[in-house]
């Protein structure tokens, strides 16, 4: 059994959702074909994951209420529960908006924390049609409040004018999808990994939301994931996987891809010392 065991938990929350609900329903379509027997356990990288090994938990899923500050509060709970245990953690998402309360947990408990989101969206709108707990605004309120050190984005390819006025408030890294060169700069100290799945090309991954074209492949995330855990000074504190929308999937293609991150996150963290 290793030292480092990460916990997966399930958040089945869209209620933060701007444009369509469906990514509640996004922890059981990852895990179907994460135990349909189509592939096997084994990560990239030689990893073996298999459920008998002991090697990472599977906490379930979360039951959360409908409303964003309930929802909040409960997440947030439960996450520092583990946090504090010592558990790593991964999450299946839900919308965008869990990033906040799962930071909120962990921010406090570890040293100099990073942000690594791959997105198309920067999210960092100070409100969105009035909400401040739109899946739009999480990282607005994560630096607001200094929960976070260092805050890379990669992937993005939908900047408005707000929002860079926020990029450049808090001086954010942006690598757009136009302009990345494939390379992950320099990162120490622990690290939070949040990939919406939407920073993918829909081709790659279209059982999402929000269809942006002009994104990122999944080999590029892949390989992102295993830059930020070959870096030596790096220790991956948690991650989440959001806004896959089942209702939008082809053939589980949008799930396979997020079972697929979901063993490469699962194998950086548990091989980690």
């Amino acid at each position: 059994m290793t030292a480092r065991q990460p916990t997966l938990i399930g958040l089945p929350y869209d209620g933060s959702s701007s444009y369509l609900r469906g990514p509640a329903r996004a922890p059981a379509a990852v895990r179907r074909v994460l135990h349909s027997g189509a592939g096997n356990w084994f990560t990239e990288h030689g990893v073996d994951l298999h459920p008998s090994l002991e090697r990472w938990i599977d906490g379930g899923d979360l039951d959360i209420d409908d409303d964003p500050a309930t929802a909040r509060s409960q997440i947030r709970a439960h996450a520092a529960g583990l946090a504090e245990a010592g558990k790593p953690i991964i999450a299946l998402g839900g919308d965008h908006f869990v990033t906040l309360p799962l930071v909120e947990a962990l921010s406090p408990r570890v040293g100099h924390l990073t942000i690594v989101h791959i997105d198309a969206h920067p999210d960092f709108y100070d409100e969105l049609d009035g909400e401040r707990l739109s899946h739009a605004c999480p990282f607005a309120r994560i630096m607001e409040a200094g929960l976070a050190d260092r805050l890379l984005q990669f992937g993005v390819r939908t900047m408005t004018a707000h929002q860079a006025d926020q990029v450049e408030r808090f001086g954010v890294e942006v690598f757009t999808a136009a302009d990345w060169d494939g390379r992950v700069p320099p990162l120490d100290g622990d690290v939070y990994l949040t990939i919406d799945v939407d920073g993918l090309d829909p081709a790659y991954a279209p059982g999402v939301s929000h269809h942006e074209p002009g994104g990122l492949t999944t080999r590029q995330v892949i390989d992102l994931i295993n830059q930020v855990g070959a870096q030596p000074d790096v220790i991956v504190v948690g991650a989440d996987i959001v806004e896959i929308n089942p209702d939008r999937d082809i053939n589980d293609m949008t799930a396979a891809v997020g079972a697929k991150l979901l063993k490469e996150l699962l194998g950086v963290m548990i091989t980690q010392p």
